[in-house]
């Protein structure tokens, strides 16, 4: 979650009134200080390769100037240009409080009549439409080998809890940057997500259990609905993942899902459901077995409960957060998995799918 004052957080779960500020760059060129925004909103689904998105609706006319993208260095043009987006909680007495809510690359703009329509995806795109012009070979470390992948278009951030180990000889990539980056933080294991700030931050791939809020419709709650979904579709309870030793051997690791509704030997299926995964980044049945575990909980997370939850826009939460839902239909402890969420008024409640943790 994106840290707030204690001031601000208290006016959260209330009535309050949400604002918007947008600025573009190009590269270190400040081309637009205060875009104006007649609407906006957020969309992220963590299952999508590039997860975040914004839609903007802008004046083609606004204080003397045309916003409709008519130059390559206009501020709204699709050739490199960034909006840096800040919304801004209104605490009462002409005071504001701003937070940082991203980065985000123009995908499209285009004029219609009086308003300029603007699509801008989350940092990933640049790593993901970047494809390998030839074979891509690593020769050094885990940490080493992302940043090659990654950088200049990403800043990398490597939380120190996370080990480095080297990237056993033969590995090679080949089209798809992007998958190759998703490839070796299975293998790591590790989870990555582009901060507010625009750096792409890899940490551990295990969940908090510490929830960054409570979503209730009791007294004083935010939460307007809940309603609930179960599938069995893509549902595992056995992960093998495998490898390559040192000697030219395969090597795999297993993991088991032990607990909860689809555990192994349950009634979910009394057969083992086996998902299958491989990496050459894999050198010992130790990190076979690590990258196992993450991709069961991966797994498990795409068909956990499911709720869908309808609250008061609050602008600092992300996905990937873990939250209290305490309603009359569910109690319990959510990941955010996807969000909605409105920048201006009139765009209705906050929308969030979340799954259970248990």
């Amino acid at each position: 979650m994106i840290t707030l004052s204690a001031e601000a957080a208290s006016v959260l779960t209330g009535s309050y009134r949400l604002r918007v500020a947008v600025e573009s760059w190009l590269g270190e060129q400040l081309l637009a200080e205060d875009v104006p925004v007649a609407s906006a909103s957020e969309d992220v689904d963590r299952s999508l390769r590039v997860p975040e998105r914004i839609a903007l609706t802008v004046p083609r006319h606004d204080r003397g100037t045309s916003w409709s993208p008519v130059t390559d260095d206009h501020p709204l043009a699709a050739s490199g240009q960034r909006l840096r987006v800040q919304l801004g909680v209104d605490l009462g007495g002409g005071t504001t409080e701003w937070i940082q809510r991203g980065w985000f690359v123009v995908q499209e703009s285009t004029a219609d009549g009086d308003a300029v329509t603007v699509e801008a995806v989350g940092m990933l795109a640049l790593v993901d439409e970047a494809r390998l012009v030839s074979p891509f070979q690593p020769s050094g470390s885990l940490v080493s080998t992302l940043r090659g992948l990654v950088e200049p278009a990403l800043t990398v951030v490597v939380d120190p809890a996370l080990a480095d180990r080297s990237v056993p000889a033969g590995v090679n990539y080949d089209e798809d940057r992007l998958g190759a980056v998703m490839e070796l933080l299975d293998a790591w294991p590790a989870d990555a997500a582009v901060t507010e700030d625009g750096y792409l931050f890899v940490s551990p791939a295990t969940p908090s259990t510490t929830p960054v809020l409570t979503l209730t419709d009791g007294a004083g709650g935010t939460v307007v609905t809940t309603a609930g979904k179960s599938t069995r579709d893509g549902a595992f309870n056995v992960v093998v993942a495998r490898g390559v030793a040192a000697d030219g051997g395969q090597i795999q690791g297993v993991a088991y899902d032990r607990f909860g509704p689809k555990a192994i030997g349950g009634e979910f299926n009394p057969l083992p459901v086996p998902f299958f995964y491989a990496s050459p980044l894999l050198t010992t049945v130790a990190q076979c077995t690590a990258a196992a575990e993450t991709v069961l909980a991966r797994r498990r997370r795409t068909t956990a409960r499911q709720f869908t939850v309808r609250t008061v826009p609050h602008p600092g939460l992300q996905a990937g957060d873990t939250v209290a839902v305490t309603a009359d239909e569910y109690t319990g402890l959510c990941v955010v998995e996807t969000l909605s969420l409105p920048y201006t008024a009139g765009g209705g409640p906050q929308t969030l799918t979340v799954r259970s943790l248990t």
